[in-house]
């Protein structure tokens, strides 16, 4: 799916220069819940999987036990080609299996990108061929490598190390690039500048000279450059500096937890997460919101508890639930984005 660059469409009123009339396509930024259950799937939840969908293109982070599933309930497109693994627990990783034997039976013919921590590739090649070694379309395994990006067509998926017991496990770090400072078409208008590529010029940060021999710098018609958004997801973790570093300023972190506090001795054993813990890595990585999932089967019908504890520590947190959609806007700047 290509970038979209910022539409600058045109007014029929005239602006004051302190008021201009800037308009800017949005870009859609969604996360989808498809599993929140910890270790196995309740009546309620399903086992992890998160969608997140960008200007149509849709990653997935974790493949739990009927996944697929849960894609046709909650409307994710299996025209996806990217499924990032954050360890390879079953609970993790096992609907990836069915999931690839439904994409043959509808004759997909395009490749499937896996990635996965290293040492991952055997077990994602055994899920894979399980019950089928005949591939009816292209798979492609890849271990990453925790810190180092994957460069794609307007932002970043950045792994990093997580703590979870002895398994190794990475996080994920979704990083937009800088966007484009604002252009003003209509002091553009007043400076005589017609309308088209040179507008097109000045935007992406090229000076330009006009037909009357002046000189029009970017700087007189675009404001500074905007940060683009920041989401992380931990995975299974216990809290972390990689996490707390990740997740600086990050627009949502998606964090893990699997207990309530009084079960803090439990958490630390199986290298899980209480609410209040990820709380506090949020705090301390100033992240705007919270998300907290991965919950235990106890909690599964009744999370207030998990709830409040963590918002005593953050209060912009959330519980999820299978199923929740949370839109990902850009930082307001006061203006339209």
């Amino acid at each position: 799916m290509q970038d979209v660059e910022p539409t600058i469409y045109t007014s029929r009123i005239s602006k004051a220069r302190s008021q201009p009339c800037v308009y800017f396509r949005r870009m859609s930024l969604t996360l989808r819940f498809l599993g929140t259950s910890a270790s196995r799937p309740t009546v309620e939840r399903n086992v992890s999987s998160i969608a997140l969908v960008r200007e149509g293109e849709t990653l997935m982070f974790d493949c739990g036990e009927g996944t697929q599933r849960q894609m046709m309930r909650y409307g994710i497109s299996f025209a996806l080609s990217d499924i990032f693994f954050t360890h390879m627990h079953a609970d993790h990783m096992l609907g990836v299996t069915g999931l690839l034997r439904t994409l043959a039976l509808q004759g997909r013919t395009e490749p499937m990108n896996l990635y996965g921590p290293p040492g991952s590739e055997k077990m994602l090649w055994r899920a894979i061929t399980l019950g089928s070694e005949k591939q009816a379309f292209e798979i492609k395994v890849f271990e990453i490598t925790p810190e180092t990006p994957l460069k794609r067509n307007g932002y970043s998926v950045i792994p990093f190390t997580v703590e979870h017991g002895d398994r190794l496990a990475v996080g994920y770090l979704i990083a937009e690039e800088t966007r484009l400072g604002r252009f003003n078409p209509d002091l553009a208008r007043e400076m005589g500048i017609p309308e088209g590529p040179l507008w097109g010029k000045i935007h992406k940060g090229e000076t330009v000279s006009l037909p009357d021999g002046r000189t029009v710098k970017p700087s007189e018609l675009v404001g500074p450059t905007r940060p683009g958004r920041r989401i992380v997801l931990t995975g299974d973790s216990r809290p972390s500096e990689s996490t707390i570093t990740a997740a600086t300023g990050a627009d949502i972190l998606i964090h893990e937890a699997t207990f309530a506090s009084e079960e803090a001795p439990r958490a630390l054993e199986t290298g899980h997460s209480t609410a209040r813990e990820a709380a506090e890595v949020a705090a301390k990585a100033s992240a705007k919101k919270l998300v907290l999932t991965h919950v235990s089967a106890r909690y599964s019908r009744d999370t207030p508890e998990l709830e409040r504890e963590a918002r005593e520590v953050f209060p912009a947190t959330i519980v999820a639930r299978d199923g929740l959609e949370v839109d990902v806007p850009f930082e307001s700047t006061g203006a339209a984005d």
